[in-house]
């Protein structure tokens, strides 16, 4: 364990539990991969696997529910996730599951091109739909397992009210502060929870030809308020494209309003928390903030 709580993972300790435990996978090439994840270490392994591994106590929680729910929800979706083959054991000085699992084929989306926009917005609109479809009955509610992705808004309020004064340089507070209130006015969500990816921005979705393919790391998955996985709309898409993803959902005034309110907050915190430490996060988190700060004067806020 580092000094950010981090367990310290190489690909030396990777091939030892690979092959004491998976023995008939230990021939195959491994190759650490680079990400923004903060949560996981992320391995190759041959061709067509990829091995996951808890860096943080916090994420081990997410081994054994992808395990359980990921199979369950995978037929349901129209796009692809990751699918478990294995599941390891703590060993080799390591102290928590891990994961092996079905390589899925792409670019992540924060380089990899997006050929058409719209087709993104009504793809992405058509996998929260499904999500949302699916019989919700079991599954995780929200809680330190999915840092608490699909609570009501309103438990958010001081983590984002503490972020828009850390962030008062590269925000305008004012602004903020009038999009985040509107959002906590919204009436809140009284009809059963349901699935949430809980995570939806570019970082979390695969490319393939320009086409949105595959949404990946579910650690987040819970069941909730469906405003949470509207955030994409603004983690993801533009003025244009957001327009159709809200048309091609039906989503009510309410709670498309708590969605933006999500976006906001996860901006928020996200900059406020990474912006020394993970670029590629901060990145998508300013970018964020932009979109849903345009889009509160376009909705008829006071610009002034």
């Amino acid at each position: 364990m580092n000094e950010t709580n981090e367990w310290a993972i190489d690909i030396s300790l990777v091939k030892r539990l690979i092959a004491s435990q998976f023995p008939q996978w230990a021939h195959h090439p491994l190759r650490p991969l680079a990400s923004s994840g903060t949560d996981n270490a992320i391995y190759r392994l041959g061709a067509d696997m990829a091995v996951r591994l808890p860096r943080v106590e916090w994420a081990t929680g997410q081994v054994e529910k992808e395990h359980v729910w990921l199979p369950k929800l995978a037929p349901l979706l129209p796009l692809a996730i990751p699918t478990p083959l294995a599941m390891g054991y703590p060993a080799e000085g390591y102290p928590w599951h891990w994961s092996v699992y079905r390589w899925l084929e792409g670019e992540n989306a924060i380089v990899g091109r997006i050929d058409n926009p719209r087709q993104a917005a009504t793809a992405l609109a058509q996998f929260v739909a499904a999500l949302q479809r699916i019989d919700a009955a079991g599954g995780p509610p929200p809680g330190t397992h999915n840092s608490g992705r699909g609570v009501p808004l309103a438990m958010r309020d001081a983590p984002a009210r503490n972020a828009i004064a850390t962030l008062s340089d590269w925000v305008d507070p004012d602004k903020a502060t009038a999009v985040w209130e509107e959002a906590l006015q919204a009436p809140v969500w009284h009809d059963a929870p349901v699935w949430l990816h809980g995570d939806l921005h570019p970082g979390n979705l695969l490319v393939v030809q320009g086409r949105v393919n595959a949404v990946i790391d579910f650690g987040t998955l819970g069941i909730g308020d469906p405003a949470c996985d509207l955030m994409v709309a603004w983690t993801m898409l533009s003025a244009d494209s957001r327009d159709l993803f809200r048309a091609s959902l039906s989503v009510d005034d309410a709670t498309w309003t708590r969605g933006r309110g999500w976006a906001l907050s996860f901006g928020l915190i996200a900059l406020a928390y990474y912006m020394d430490t993970n670029p590629v996060l901060a990145s998508i988190a300013r970018r964020t903030l932009e979109e849903v700060l345009a889009d509160g004067q376009e909705t008829g806020q006071d610009p002034n």
